[in-house]
């Protein structure tokens, strides 16, 4: 595609077409004390709008050189304490988290205009936490697990093939195998913000900071 022909469909593409998307007011003033309860909320609102997989979250962390990096995964639960995720230690998210133990989350709803964003330092849980959270989900998240090796590089698809055969054959029957690697991780918030999204461009933004004494609200422009 020629750099014009990227121009003009960047420039036909619709942002939050009525078609699509609901804009719904939001009164900040009416947002709870505390973070977790308006994201339960909002979450259960994206699905109920038919929003495709609201769980999924962009990560972004920081390797041992400074240097950012970005991706899609899923959110395997939040509460008073966290949100948390799981990938391997080794993988390369992982060892940016063993460099740097802080990160940033981002969920992106448009079928609401809505963003969530947390930021925080990141912990490990204790092993037998990933082992159940692991053995909680499906078939197909051990063979995952098992097959292993994330973020190395990979010979040929024919590679990838026969060790995930493989590891789909062994988590069938054996569905308890842990996955020595496999860590589930937990992001503790230290700001939330809040996105809603304005026909008008007024965007609403609320951020919950975390103090000493608990949970502060502050509006931000947008």
């Amino acid at each position: 595609m020629a750099h014009d022909e990227l121009d003009g469909l960047l420039r036909s593409l619709k942002v939050w077409s009525p078609d699509t998307t609901e804009l719904r007011p939001f009164d900040p003033d009416t947002a709870p004390p505390t973070p977790l309860p308006l994201f339960t909320a909002w979450l259960a609102d994206a699905a109920r709008a038919g929003q495709p997989e609201p769980h999924a979250m962009s990560l972004a962390t920081v390797d041992e050189e400074g240097r950012p990096d970005v991706r899609v995964l899923l959110l395997h639960g939040a509460d008073a304490d966290g949100w948390t995720f799981g990938t391997h230690s080794t993988s390369r998210k992982g060892r940016d988290l063993i460099a740097h133990p802080y990160a940033a989350l981002a969920f992106y709803w448009p079928a609401l205009g809505r963003q969530v964003r947390v930021r925080g330092p990141v912990t490990a849980a204790p092993a037998e936490a990933a082992r159940a959270d692991l053995q909680a989900r499906s078939t197909g998240a051990l063979a995952a697990a098992l097959t292993g090796r994330q973020s190395e590089e990979l010979d040929s698809l024919d590679d990838l093939r026969r060790a995930s055969e493989a590891a789909w054959s062994h988590a069938r029957e054996h569905p308890t195998t842990p996955a020595p690697t496999w860590t589930l991780y937990r992001l503790h918030p230290r700001s939330v913000e809040f996105f809603q999204g304005d026909p008008d461009r007024r965007h609403v933004r609320l951020e919950y900071r975390r103090t000493e004494f608990g949970w502060e609200r502050r509006l931000l422009w947008p």
